[in-house]
């Protein structure tokens, strides 16, 4: 087992790392750009180093210096957290010509499924059903429209490189897909370094599910269930939930993704942490849409339905012990769910706003964690994402669980910084959530 991890992330992803590296009896090094010297995880961490101004590209996108930062304090192994480094398979590399282990999957699973649209052809060639659309990379707009026609609009056009929504466009009928096209490469080249592109047929307002994969170097996998993310603003996640109502409303289904997804780490003899996601149309058929090599956000929710520190096992697996879970033995135990408090305004299109926190009192008890990387005098600045913490309740079922959630954001106070506390609280409450309907496309027109 390691003796000291740097942890290569900030914020609540950072400190939530650093509190199971305690756990585990391991010295932790944190590092900060000069924004952050007074943020949670610098001071909950044994050793903290600054590594560059505020902005991420001289800071926690440096390279250099967080591998001058690990050598230096005599770390074994990095911890990416998610965002940032954590898909760089350049990194990966580096870490490991540095002698040091990047805590997460190989640099070459890394590259196949950080080419959407090479990860796509992959899953499809693995068994796992993907939606109809182009066949990798298309290599002009003349192409695109012929591709389009074929698959009949309306369409999404995607970054090959993408993630979190960017680059990604909805188009439905041949102007409109020009405009996307011009957008999402413009994007893409501006996010990822890489224009390319690919096209799928628009699935008209998708439940979005995901399934949580473990697997060690020694060939042994299993799954831990599926969430379903299906709240979204601008194709980003904003409450998760484990397990999915779709997953218990459609018969067979939770079984044929869990299947589909195991058969993709096998293929691709996946190591460590990983999510397979899927969308699922209206008739219960569910469609691959992409691997994440890295831990999610929401991550928090499976660790209360299984009672598993994916952390913990991020961990040992890359110190080269096997997975000694078996998938016989897991079982879904209650109801998770998983609210992203977010410093910005979903009266004004969800814009940021950043600004001071003058009073932080957060909810306690049984079954309620929050991960976060504030507190009161914090200071939430636009230079990184808006996300200040989650909140996450556990209980007997659904719906106990969301009464849990409305009680615990009401009793959440986050003193003169706008948020969207108010929003979660209503949404609780919203009809086609307490029933689990709620698709892709449901939340953003209620906050227009």
């Amino acid at each position: 087992m390691f003796n000291t991890i740097l942890i290569a992330n900030r914020g609540e992803i950072a400190a939530r790392i650093i509190r199971t590296c305690k756990k585990m009896g391991i010295r932790t090094v944190a590092v900060y750009s000069e924004a952050d010297a007074e943020a949670p995880h610098v001071l909950a961490a044994d050793v903290a180093v600054e590594i560059g101004p505020a902005h991420v590209t001289k800071s926690y996108l440096d390279q250099d210096a967080i591998l001058a930062a690990a050598k230096k304090h005599g770390a074994e192994a990095i911890h990416p957290g998610y965002g940032l480094l954590s898909e760089n398979s350049e990194f990966v590399h580096r870490v490991e010509e540095a002698g040091l282990i990047f805590i997460g999957p190989r640099p070459e699973v890394m590259e196949l499924m950080g080419d959407k649209a090479q990860a796509r052809e992959f899953a499809e060639n693995a068994g796992v059903p993907v939606v109809p659309g182009s066949d990798g990379p298309v290599a002009d707009e003349e192409a695109a429209i012929a591709i389009a026609e074929t698959l009949g609009y309306p369409v999404l056009v995607k970054a090959s490189a993408g993630g979190g929504g960017i680059g990604m466009n909805l188009a439905k009928n041949e102007k409109k897909l020009k405009k996307a096209i011009k957008t999402s490469v413009r994007r893409a080249e501006s996010a990822f370094g890489d224009p390319a592109f690919y096209i799928e047929k628009f699935i008209e307002n998708p439940r979005h599910i995901e399934v949580q994969v473990l697997a060690d170097n020694d060939g042994h996998a299993i799954h831990l269930f599926e969430r379903e993310c299906s709240v979204q603003r601008r194709h980003q996640k904003v409450i998760e939930e484990a397990p999915s109502p779709a997953a218990s409303q459609f018969e067979g289904l939770r079984e044929a993704m869990t299947t589909a997804a195991l058969a993709l780490v096998n293929a691709s003899k996946y190591t460590n942490a990983g999510t397979v996601e899927f969308i699922v149309d209206g008739e219960g058929n569910f469609y691959f849409i992409e691997m994440n090599t890295r831990l999610q956000v929401e991550h928090p929710v499976t660790e209360f339905i299984t009672g598993v520190d994916l952390v913990e096992w991020q961990i040992r697996i890359a110190a080269g012990e096997s997975l000694d879970l078996k998938q016989e033995d897991l079982s879904i135990d209650g109801h998770a769910i998983e609210c992203r408090i977010y410093a910005e305004n979903p009266d004004k299109r969800f814009m940021p706003a950043p600004g001071q926190i003058t009073d932080w009192v957060q909810p306690e008890g049984p079954g309620i964690r929050i991960d976060s990387g504030v507190t009161s005098g914090s200071k939430v600045t636009p230079f990184y994402d808006p996300l200040i913490a989650k909140l996450i309740v556990h209980g007997a079922d659904r719906q106990a669980t969301i009464d849990k959630m409305k009680s615990a954001l009401s009793f959440f106070q986050i003193g003169e910084l706008t948020t969207n506390r108010e929003m979660h609280i209503t949404v609780m409450d919203e009809e086609e959530f307490r029933a689990g309907t709620a698709h892709t496309g449901w939340l953003e027109p209620r906050f227009k």
